[in-house]
């Protein structure tokens, strides 16, 4: 079993992630500064092979002491101020935490020349920015990030794989329930406008993006691991190869469960994310990741989720 240093673990995708690797007998530093007061990993406090630690990834004593023994195997850099909006709020915050942040940890690689720790780092499938029309977007696309956070992780993608020991997860948009709940997030904000409000107004709802359930993303960073040697210095998509979709269209997946859910395309004004792009997965998928939760189960759970969830305060803003 590998000792695994998760930075940002109390977050969105690291309090699903981390219970998953102490289930499988890991042991787990989970890093965080758990900026948004949230309580997510309590559940795991009674695991002996849980560490938490207090703190920040651009603390280099810090960091620099949680490695002094070369017994960390892998790093999980999931620390991140996430989203376009937020990164928008604090581009100097966003900047130190993105980049400088992700950069201590990966600098450990580089400075000791006896001892490599293996990363997995999560960036986003919104570095494709907009595609071509009918063209899906692979690994070998060029990243054109439109927005600051793209930049930002496209930047310590590019940092990362300098290392030579990582393996890089270009993730699709995320849905599902966490422990550490996000709402501004595109399936989770619909859905919890279907539920709640019952109608939303679609800008440019053309506009096509890849998902993937939260669940699966987890699971692709345990299949890394088991399979880091193959996978490394390389990058993957990782999202749901039917998920393909337009706004409109996951409205109208979500109406088939929420039969009294309204939406309406504005004929005028604009969506400030202009995001654009269908993106092939097909890459990871080789290697024997398939995922198992499907985006109409998703939206399943995130009904029953938003029966406890009632206010929309689980936002990155």
């Amino acid at each position: 079993m590998a000792k695994i240093l998760v930075t940002g673990g109390a977050g969105y995708i690291g309090s699903v992630l981390v219970p998953m690797l102490l289930n499988e007998g890991h042991e787990v530093v989970v890093l965080d500064n758990f900026m948004y007061r949230q309580n997510s990993l309590l559940d795991c406090c009674n695991s002996k092979k849980l560490t938490i630690v207090r703190g920040d990834t651009r603390n280099e004593k810090l960091i620099d002491w949680l490695f002094y023994d070369h017994s960390i195997e892998f790093v999980f850099p999931l620390a991140a101020i996430v989203g376009a909006p937020a990164c928008d709020q604090n581009p100097i915050t966003s900047a130190t935490i993105n980049v400088n942040g992700v950069m201590e940890v990966s600098q450990q690689r580089l400075t000791n020349k006896k001892w490599f720790p293996k990363i997995i780092f999560p960036n986003t499938n919104s570095g494709y920015g907009i595609g071509q029309e009918g063209a899906y977007c692979t690994e070998d696309s060029p990243l054109n990030p439109i927005s600051l956070y793209g930049r930002q992780k496209v930047e310590a993608e590019k940092m990362v794989l300098k290392t030579g020991n990582a393996v890089v997860l270009r993730l699709a948009t995320v849905f599902g329930i966490s422990p550490r709940m996000r709402l501004d997030l595109l399936v989770n904000d619909f859905v919890f406008r279907a539920v709640n409000d019952r109608f939303v107004v679609l800008f440019e709802a053309h506009f096509r993006r890849n998902f993937i359930h939260i669940r699966d993303v987890a699971r692709a960073f345990m299949h890394c691991m088991e399979n880091f040697e193959t996978m490394k210095n390389q990058a993957y998509n990782v999202g749901l190869s039917d998920a393909n979709l337009s706004k409109l269209e996951l409205c109208q997946e979500i109406k088939k469960q929420v039969p009294g859910f309204y939406f309406h395309e504005a004929e005028i004004g604009q969506d400030p994310d202009k995001r654009n792009y269908i993106v092939s997965n097909q890459k990871i998928e080789a290697t024997g990741f398939k995922p198992q939760h499907s985006l109409q189960d998703g939206i399943a759970e995130l009904i029953k989720g938003y029966q406890i969830v009632r206010n929309n305060k689980y936002t990155n803003t």
